[in-house]
């Protein structure tokens, strides 16, 4: 990891006004929560579950992974300054692996504490239900980081084929088609929380094993052609 990287990569992706506008999604998760927790006395385990799976891992956890991931270095790339940080003579697996894990930070502060916030409030402390989600978004996190981050560097439209990704196979193929949910990071990561929590009280599509391989291989590979990509780029404008 480069720290220089690292540290101009976090003043681009989370300067404070930008960190504010990110904010608003996950106190978006966290107002659902309260005023639901609030409203209904008693609330059903079952409906915590069905909003966490559906709001917390199946819409905050992938759009802020999104704009983490892609920002991370598709700006650079769009504006042509990502020429001068590959003119420097740094690997360029450091350059990926620093800016995925500044991505990964992002996700995690943005998404997956407000998670667990959120499943403390709905479920409070009992049946594994935090530590399920948490786990679930934590997992989650590590594989939409080296998606989008792939998709930052392959592609000018990044934020917009990871909204097509997001909104159509994610929530629309695969929370309708049951075979596209094995497809689906969604799906994978909640195969870690389902194995946490209580029986039943976490569904998924996938086993724990099959959830754990695919997001493993999501994240190794999305990097290694990540890398590949910068090289490419390298080679271009050597060219």
């Amino acid at each position: 990891m480069n720290r220089t990287i690292a540290r101009l990569t976090m003043r681009g992706l989370l300067s404070p006004r930008r960190l504010m506008l990110l904010s608003l999604i996950p106190l978006v998760l966290l107002a659902v929560a309260g005023l639901l927790r609030g409203l209904a006395e008693g609330l059903e385990i079952d409906t915590a579950t069905t909003i966490l799976s559906s709001l917390a891992i199946g819409t905050v956890l992938p759009l802020i992974a999104l704009i983490c991931g892609t920002g991370a270095i598709a700006t650079e790339i769009d504006d042509g300054s990502v020429v001068y940080l590959l003119a420097k003579p740094i690997g360029r697996p450091t350059i990926v692996l620093t800016k995925y894990l500044v991505a990964l930070f992002g996700t995690i502060l943005l998404a997956v504490v407000p998670t667990a916030i959120a499943a403390f409030i709905l479920a409070g402390a009992d049946k594994g239900i935090v530590l399920g989600f948490t786990a679930s978004a934590l997992v989650g996190a590590l594989g939409y980081s080296a998606l989008f981050l792939l998709l930052g560097v392959v592609t000018r439209h990044a934020v917009v084929v990871g909204l097509l990704y997001v909104l159509i196979w994610e929530s629309l193929v695969g929370g309708a088609v049951p075979g596209a949910q094995a497809l689906s990071i969604q799906q994978w990561s909640l195969s870690i929380g389902e194995k946490i929590a209580a029986d039943g009280l976490i569904a998924s599509a996938v086993s724990l094993p099959v959830g754990a391989s695919l997001l493993t291989a999501v994240a190794l590979f999305g990097l290694y052609f990540a890398v590949q990509r910068l090289r490419s780029l390298t080679l271009a404008g050597e060219q």
